[in-house]
């Protein structure tokens, strides 16, 4: 299943993708983490130094053989330079999935070693100085939602994004690419300000949202957030001692973290394996191909001279039963 974090900047959306991270690798599920927010710090909130942050690979760096390998046989798509970010598969194409190994993930993903097991981590990549002036946020988080687009997931397997903060996402349709978003939100007018704003975007998409309050004080606090968020509001996670370390820089081991806030961890897994029981395949496809048709028309066709809405392939329905078995060698 595919869960994102989104929330206003600082409002602790790092932290806890960090945190569910942990928690499910200490449940013994297998986890495929993104960091897909232009500013890097998934990879330090999972224990990496600064050199091994910066030693990550950028997605952004590797999309020509990202595109090349997706494209695999499929007759629809004439050449990688004529994929862009919402290039949907089809009957040809290859395939992601959580466990295995494939040379894009060989290009782009890391093992970070947990107190409870292992998980491969991604990277979009931060901005370099030859990219001020001259490239957008979006440009980098392609590779990202490319990705998502070919990557077919079980119920027992997480792909966890750390989403850019804000409603960023929104600027593409990888905002469509979840089971189950968590919106972190402070229990301040800002913090319930983006939760509208975000669920106002998604009301058309039928996008699965729920509210983590964080930073949550007392009951003022939790009673702003209910009065705010209503239903949507799905569990609060208050001030953590273990948080605190983890920040310095030495954490406990994580079976030390509060019992509370393992409670908290341990709802939004129900949840995300609720919602992920009642995803529409055909729904997810053509909301795909819907973004795909948009962006083609939008500024695809002209980028690339190429007509993108022929790369759809309308008999092509992404499903579970493409986990175990490869469409393409």
């Amino acid at each position: 299943m595919k869960i994102a974090f989104v929330g206003k900047g600082g409002s602790g959306k790092t932290t806890l993708s960090s945190l569910f991270i942990r928690h499910l690798t200490a449940n013994e599920a297998p986890v495929l983490a993104v960091d897909a927010d232009i500013n890097q710090h998934l990879g330090a909130a999972l224990g990496l130094d600064d050199a091994e942050s910066a030693a990550l690979p950028a997605m952004g760096a590797h999309l020509p053989l990202i595109k090349e390998y997706l494209r695999g046989s499929n007759p629809r798509i004439a050449s990688a330079e004529t994929m862009i970010k919402t290039t949907p598969p089809g009957t040809g194409s290859r395939l992601l999935r959580i466990r295995e190994d494939n040379p894009v993930y060989d290009a782009c993903a890391r093992p970070v070693a947990l107190d409870d097991g292992e998980i491969s981590l991604m990277a979009t990549g931060p901005f370099t100085e030859s990219d001020l002036g001259v490239s957008c946020y979006h440009s980098k988080v392609g590779a990202v939602e490319l990705c998502l687009n070919h990557l077919v997931d079980g119920p027992e397997e997480f792909v966890v994004v750390d989403m850019t903060a804000g409603s960023d996402s929104f600027a593409s349709g990888m905002f469509t690419r979840f089971d189950l978003t968590f919106l972190v939100a402070e229990p301040t007018r800002k913090g319930i300000s983006v939760y509208r704003q975000y669920k106002e975007y998604a009301r058309d998409f039928g996008v699965a949202l729920k509210v983590v309050g964080n930073k949550v004080r007392d009951r003022d606090d939790l009673e702003f957030l209910r009065a705010e968020a209503g239903d949507d509001l799905l569990v609060s996670v208050g001030h953590s001692d273990w948080v605190r370390a983890m920040e310095k820089g030495r954490p406990p081991r994580f079976e030390l973290l509060e019992a509370g806030n393992r409670l908290a961890l341990q709802s939004l897994q129900d949840a995300a394996e609720d919602s992920y029981a009642h995803r529409d395949w055909e729904r997810y496809t053509r909301q795909m191909v819907h973004f795909h048709l948009k962006n083609a028309e939008s500024w695809g066709n002209e980028r690339t001279g190429a007509d993108l809405a022929s790369q759809v392939d309308p008999a092509f329905v992404l499903s579970e039963r493409y986990a175990e078995v490869s469409p393409a060698s």
